[in-house]
């Protein structure tokens, strides 16, 4: 009876045993499915992660598509199942499904940073694998069942082989639908925007200190005005997108957009969706210089944002920072400012401990003294001084603008701090900018008791990566006691630097991951002691 005859019952069963393993598969291929997003949805950072992590974790899909054809063959022999039932093939499989279950609930199990986020876009791309997945499992079982009788219905164990590979062809078959989507959610975006003509919209941009920025903006703002602020880290065209069409009231008087970029043109784009009137540089670095190739197109991307406002425009830039001081100098076709280099708006006397930031806030030559934040940090204060020239550009007074100062609270992993019994925890995990760590080290400078840093180093730096976490390693030695390297991506010359200033060796440890470094603390901390944690390394390092 030829396997394809609708009255062979091992066709009905190679079927079922397909969608079950297509299933599967979108389960197991949920660390492939996690890197696609966290490189946003560009197969380089894919094929990057594969090569960085020396396909780690595809030879994990290796060892379990061999281990359970061993275990299939050594069945099917101890069975002869070329010479009785075909009932008896079946038996070796349990092995399979026995072996990718215990690696699905360890891959779910595993610590992540960044969980994947079943979005719209992923789903798609799950039910795209699926289906993918089931048709190509058919085929293999059915071509195996005819033309490998020994092997029979284990050749579906052979599948995992491939799922490295059928993740980003996957994504590349969507593609021209992702497009057609994406155009569309844009279209609507556009539209809504029109409809809100008294729109007050602002850019925000830079290498780092956005996000800080962003909320501190809409806290002061909010106290006179409807404010729409881009949450989480929505900065791209999608996230853009969203925001205006599911977080944009048609009352909302001011819309605050966060721009991010990883290569030139990406600001441009956002600004052609959300064509703001004012625009904030908040700080220009080498972060993500491993994909922008060079200093000049990182420049050249960050000053996307000044060249997209109309006539009657206001950029505003960070005048504590040598790289938007560059962009200033730029500009001449809108009305420029130069924050903290001029006596409109500055602030000086700036103090602070673990309780917060004490500073003298200048706006037009009236001194408001001793003003406090909860956040900590000079780099905090320079962000307020940045949002307290546009909010008065936008009519907010000097009392409300005191007001929304009040009420700022600490960012989530932004050099949070966090008081536990005894011990101060300065939580800076998403940073990774040279600029954000020495502002930290700072800040762990003013703090009590012994200094603890805890960070796997500075990435996305490209060829700069090995000199710059040299340079991290000497500021560390100046301020640390005691110093956890995670991961071993940065540790040697993190470990140079260190050496470089003379640090206690017996004092330095290395860690696989934050969670074992967290671990390892118990064996060293002692009451009083402040920890930094500065940056976490992104699950596509890892």
């Amino acid at each position: 009876m030829s396997f394809f005859s609708f009255q062979n019952v091992n066709l009905y069963i190679a079927i079922v045993l397909s969608v079950i393993n297509g299933v599967l598969m979108c389960f197991a291929s949920y660390k492939f499915f996690q890197i696609i997003q966290l490189s946003g949805y560009k197969l380089k950072g894919y094929f990057k992660w594969m090569k960085d992590t020396k396909g780690s974790y595809a030879s994990r899909m290796v060892l379990l598509s061999l281990l359970s054809i061993f275990c299939v063959l050594v069945t099917n022999a101890l069975f002869d199942v070329y010479h009785t039932e075909e009932l008896y093939s079946y038996i070796g499989l349990i092995f399979y499904f026995y072996f990718t279950i215990v690696f699905i609930v360890n891959l779910y199990h595993a610590p992540k940073k960044t969980p994947l986020k079943y979005t719209t876009r992923m789903t798609r791309l799950n039910v795209a694998m699926f289906v993918f997945v089931s048709i190509f499992s058919f085929i293999i079982t059915a071509l195996s069942t005819e033309y490998l009788n020994f092997l029979k219905f284990g050749a579906i164990c052979l599948v995992p082989l491939f799922v490295p590979l059928f993740v980003p062809f996957v994504h590349i078959i969507l593609l021209p639908l992702e497009k057609i989507i994406l155009s569309t959610h844009v279209s609507r975006a556009r539209k809504k925007l029109k409809k809100c003509d008294k729109l007050i919209k602002i850019g925000i941009t830079g290498s780092f200190g956005k996000t800080s920025t962003k909320y501190i903006l809409n806290t002061i703002l909010s106290v006179k005005y409807k404010v729409c602020m881009s949450p989480h880290s929505f900065n791209t065209l999608p996230g853009l997108s969203k925001v205006v069409n599911n977080y944009l009231n048609l009352d909302d008087e001011i819309l605050i957009a966060e721009m991010g970029a990883r290569n030139v043109g990406d600001i441009k784009q956002l600004c052609d969706l959300i064509c703001p009137k004012y625009g904030i540089i908040t700080g220009v670095g080498t972060q993500h210089l491993e994909s922008f190739k060079t200093e000049e197109n990182i420049l050249k991307t960050k000053f996307e944002l000044i060249e997209s406002l109309p006539k009657d425009g206001i950029a505003i830039f960070n005048g504590f920072d040598s790289g938007a001081k560059k962009l200033y100098d730029r500009c001449d076709f809108v009305t420029k400012k130069l924050v903290g280099n001029n006596e409109v708006v500055n602030a000086t006397n700036i103090t602070y401990d673990e309780n917060g930031t004490t500073f003298d806030l200048i706006i037009k030559n009236k001194v408001y003294e001793k003003v406090k934040t909860t956040l900590i940090g000079e780099h905090n204060v320079e962000n307020i001084v940045l949002c307290v020239e546009l909010a008065k550009d936008l009519g907010v007074t000097d009392k409300e603008i005191l007001t929304g100062i009040s009420m700022l609270k600490p960012i989530p992993h932004r050099l949070e701090l966090i008081k536990t019994g005894k011990n101060l925890i300065l939580d800076d995990a998403y940073n990774a900018s040279v600029n954000g760590t020495i502002v930290a080290l700072n800040v762990l400078s003013k703090m009590p008791g012994r200094k603890v840093v805890i960070t796997p180093g500075i990435i996305e730096l490209g060829t700069q990566a090995s000199v710059e976490n040299e340079n991290f390693g000497k500021r560390i030695a100046k301020v640390a006691d005691i110093v956890v390297i995670v991961n071993k991506l940065n540790f040697d010359a993190i470990k140079k630097g260190l050496d470089e200033e003379k640090f206690n060796e017996e004092n330095l440890y290395q860690a696989d991951s934050l969670d074992s470094a967290k671990i390892l603390m118990k064996d060293f901390l002692r009451e009083e002691d402040s920890v930094l944690f500065e940056n976490d390394l992104p699950d596509n390092y890892i």
